[in-house]
């Protein structure tokens, strides 16, 4: 609502500045008083753009204007002061001098028109934020000022160019645009001058003229506040049980005479009222009720007046609802109702694997197409759901599992059911579709209006670029929600998409993010950072865990872990063969390693020893299945695999099963040996990251007699959940699970298995955790073995120091303190890599840990007060650089059970089989009564 003067350019041009503006504000109120009790035209046009920026006080006129306060947007406020600037001329011949003051008094215009003190931005009475002064002035002198700029000019009338923060140091200034980039510099100032820039003052900096508009507080810029556009405004708290609405007595409408006594004209508005109800029973026992819109919430999206009435969940859903799940739910709630920040739909459920991310959503969607707030009506018609395409099926089993087919129809896309067949058809309200097909049937998605998004496996949304992102992006849907066991961790540009994808600009544009968060935030973590880095790091990155905690919701497994049965989890150093161990001193002493090691800048020349390194890990047949690849095409000579031929045996067959030449499949052959012969009904999953390695396990399966099933990316896509449930089955005949983590390692439930092994080791730790979730989930009832192959003092080992040190085991959302290196990497790091220890375990070594390896827990690892101090930390070693130098905190294997390969029982029957083949062993034990 727009109410300007009649007449007046300035009027015009401020009317023509909130239309453009729109969508950065709810609505602006300037308000004017009938002509007839007050000459409007006598007012300055600035005393009603103030009027409407500040809080406006209740109007009691005869035309009975009630606007609502709303807070403007910072970078319009200055938009609008800029038209008031250039129409200054234009304002003072048709002001009247004896209309505008320059005190603040409560009398000093007409009754009803000026009863309250006139609010502008420079005036004495303005609220000031809290912990802000009038000088803007911090303890140590600096000064922050909020200001528009432009080019140096003699013009009358500057053609102001943007806005801007001006901060001020003793003699020196620095201008700085509203994306944090400095954008002009000056010194030489007298320190008097600077510290006296008050508002419409202007100041020469760096070849550009600026006029300060106002004052900002060292807190605001400490925070990075000032230099977010749109402020975000968190909804007023408000209970979750509020009382209905009081009822209004309305006329009864005329009841004609006729045989049944009843109107012939639809109800009145209080028999409509009276029909609203609650789709369940809000006082039974267990109800779960979300919480009631707020006034600000209902002024907002309520404007039909309609009754607001509770939302509860269905009952049938709630008693499968467990105490997090209930929270998680509300949250849920809350967020996408835009009651946790004003105008933000979005979410992020990062809680860990297993804690029931799947049944909360089935919840959500189901609430939110059967229910709403006002009136009764559902929040929406049409549901989407976009997972991985191993998941597609498993998600349509899960509607079906927690709500049942007569209560909801879902669709979910595959080869024998094509999209076309939802769009055509209302009676499907979920469609479940993988991100590559989302990707090819985007134009007949975007035909269908979806009420909410959901994507599953969120974090492939890290990078804002990709076209996955781009076309989830273009949806018209803002009710958006993340699903994640693996938050994004070490890169904060990966975190900042994901933000962006489901609360688009809450950050600002990328730039400024970079400028405002991250690297005062990663400058701060460095060791040579000044403390006044520090500080300022440390409010960053307060006021960024803010921001997102307010639609970021992240629980650990440990919520869970009495609704599960004991988990025993294992990392077995295995040894190398005679054969590997000589194959792996020649690649290190290969040229070409060698030149590695002298240059970091060939990235594609590192990456191909690695493989070649991980691989040798694994088993040397599939070394040597590359090297005649290789030799086939001739392509061999200088290459890595120059001169590996001739150190395999003549009559060496990498088609052929020896399992004797890998330590690795070694341990697993025993291990799966003594499962089948201790626990008959027992089933094992196996996972591994290459599809050649699968092949190598699955010829173990067959040499070994083992009954088994397979999941890899050439599983077709339909097939795959009928994989997964002929296994859970308890009549299934299968021993082993052999599973690519690539197609399956995340969201899949195979709980019919109580043993797995991790293979072979991933740079991501968050690849490893999933996969390793996969058997211990709800609804397992066996106690889970979960093993973990490394092969001693190789590049294997080292990952997974890298691992334990990126992953931190800390639970949180992202790590601030931590930069990605499984991309790049410096000389010290691949001389790190490159290299091949004897030791039982180099990881032991490093802990520097006293114990007798036995399995018995030192005193002072039991003593949590001093974790943090122990020198057991990864890197301690002064010669060591790089990566290394940050001094990652390894403590948490000191609370792991230590055992020397020449031990004489893990405490683990099923081990002592393959005792012979393991050089050291960490174990842990996770339940509910584990201290």
């Amino acid at each position: 609502m727009l109410i300007t003067p009649t007449g007046g350019s300035a009027a015009n041009q401020v009317a023509e500045l909130i239309q453009r503006e729109k969508q950065k504000i709810e609505i602006y109120f300037i308000v004017v008083k009938p002509v007839a009790e007050c000459d409007a035209q006598q007012l300055p046009v600035s005393f009603w753009v103030q009027r409407s920026l500040a809080t406006p006080a209740p109007i009691k006129t005869g035309c009975d204007v009630q606007p609502k306060a709303v807070q403007a947007a910072p970078a319009l406020s200055k938009a609008l002061a800029r038209v008031l600037n250039a129409s200054k001329e234009n304002e003072d011949e048709t002001e009247n001098p004896n209309t505008a003051t320059e005190e603040c008094t409560g009398d000093s215009g007409p009754a009803g028109l000026m009863s309250s003190p006139q609010m502008g931005p420079g005036s004495p009475c303005t609220p000031q934020p809290p912990g802000a002064s009038d000088s803007g002035c911090s303890q140590d002198g600096v000064r922050y000022l909020s200001v528009m700029w432009c080019k140096a000019s003699k013009k009358k009338h500057k053609r102001w160019e943007g806005d801007a923060i001006l901060v001020t140091r003793g003699r020196m200034a620095t201008l700085k645009d509203m994306e944090g980039k400095d954008i002009g510099k000056g010194s030489g100032y007298k320190v008097s001058e600077l510290a006296s820039l008050s508002e419409g003052e202007t100041l020469m900096i760096g070849g550009k003229e600026v006029e300060v508009m106002g004052v900002i507080s060292a807190s605001d810029f400490a925070k990075g506040r000032c230099f977010q556009e749109v402020q975000v405004e968190v909804e007023e708290p408000h209970t979750k049980t509020a009382p209905p609405p009081p009822r209004r007595f309305v006329s009864k409408p005329f009841c004609p005479p006729t045989v049944t006594g009843r109107a012939e004209h639809p109800g009145s508005k209080l028999e409509e009222e009276q029909k609203c109800r609650p789709r369940h029973d809000p006082l039974a026992p267990g109800a779960l009720v979300m919480p009631r819109p707020s006034p600000n919430h209902q002024w907002s999206n309520n404007k039909s007046g309609l009754p607001v009435i509770d939302v509860v969940v269905d009952p049938h859903l709630t008693t499968h609802l467990r105490p997090h799940q209930r929270d998680g739910l509300l949250f849920l709630y809350e967020c996408v109702m835009g009651m946790r920040a004003i105008g933000r739909y979005g979410a992020i459920l990062a809680d860990e694997m297993g804690l029931g991310k799947t049944l909360q959503s089935v919840a959500l969607s189901w609430t939110l197409l059967k229910q709403g707030p006002y009136g009764g009506k559902s929040i929406t018609k049409r549901v989407l759901v976009v997972t991985p395409g191993s998941l597609v099926q498993n998600w349509g089993a899960e509607f079906n599992k927690w709500l049942g087919r007569e209560r909801i129809s879902v669709f979910t896309v595959d080869q024998d059911h094509r999209i076309e067949q939802f769009v055509l058809s209302p009676l499907h309200s979920v469609l479940v579709i993988s991100y590559e097909m989302l990707l090819r049937c985007l134009e007949q998605v975007q035909k269908v209006e979806f009420g909410l998004v959901i994507c599953d496996e969120g974090h492939r949304l890290k990078n804002s670029s990709i076209k996955t992102s781009s076309a989830l992006s273009s949806l018209s849907c803002n009710r958006r929600v993340i699903l994640t066991g693996t938050p994004v961790q070490n890169d904060l540009q990966e975190f900042y998409a994901i933000i962006e994808f489901v609360n688009p600009g809450i950050l600002g544009s990328s730039t400024a993010y970079r400028k405002v968060y991250e690297e005062p935030i990663l400058h701060s973590r460095q060791p040579s950072c000044t403390e006044e880095e520090r500080v300022l790091g440390e409010e960053r990155a307060a006021e960024l865990s803010r921001l997102t905690g307010m639609f970021i919701l992240r629980r650990t497994q440990e919520i869970i872990n009495r609704y599960l049965p004991p988990r025993l989890e294992w990392t077995l150093f295995c040894d190398l063969s005679l054969l590997q161990r000589e194959l792996y001193m020649h690649l290190l002493s290969h040229r070409v390693f060698r030149a590695c090691l002298q240059s970091s800048t060939q990235t594609h020349t590192h990456l191909a020893c690695i493989t070649a390194l991980k691989k040798l890990c694994n088993h040397p047949g599939l070394l040597h299945s590359t090297v005649k690849e290789r030799a086939d095409c001739g392509s061999v000579d200088n290459s890595i695999y120059d001169g590996l031929a001739d150190l395999f045996p003549e009559s060496y067959s990498s088609g052929g099963l020896n399992t004797a030449d890998s330590g690795k499949l070694l341990v697993l052959s025993d291990l799966l040996a003594a499962i089948r012969h201790l626990s008959p009904s027992d089933r094992v999953v196996v996972v591994s990251n290459y599809t050649k390695t699968l092949d190598l396990l699955q010829d173990l399966c067959v040499h070994m007699s083992y009954t088994f099933c397979r999941l890899d990316g050439h599983t077709p896509t339909s097939q795959r959940q009928r994989l997964v449930d002929g296994f859970n089955s308890p009549y299934s005949q299968n021993f082993l699970f052999l599973l690519s983590s690539k197609a399956g390692g995340v969201g899949l439930n195979l709980i019919g298995a109580s043993h797995l092994v991790l293979y072979d080791i991933d740079w991501n730790p968050a690849n490893d955790i999933q996969a390793m979730a996969r058997v211990w989930r709800d609804g397992q009832k066996k106690t889970v073995h979960i093993y973990r192959l490394l092969t001693a003092g190789t590049i294997e080992e080292r990952i997974f120091q890298r691992q334990v040190a990126k992953q931190g085991l800390s639970g949180t959302v992202v790590d601030l303190g931590k930069g990605a290196d499984h991309t790049s990497f410096s000389l010290n790091d691949l001389r790190d890599l490159f290299s091949l220890t004897d030791t039982p375990c180099l990881t032991h070594d490093l802990l520097n840990c006293g114990c007798n390896m036995d399995g018995s827990v030192t005193e002072d690892a039991e003593e949590e007060g001093q974790v943090s101090n122990r020198p057991c930390q990864l890197g301690r070693q002064s010669d060591r650089g790089g990566a290394a130098q940050k001094h990652l905190s390894m403590s948490e294997l000191m609370q792991w059970r230590h055992f020397s390969g020449d031990t004489h029982t893990f405490s683990d029957p099923y081990l002592d089989h393959a005792q012979n083949h393991i050089t050291f062993a960490f174990q842990t034990t996770i339940c509910h009564t584990a201290q």
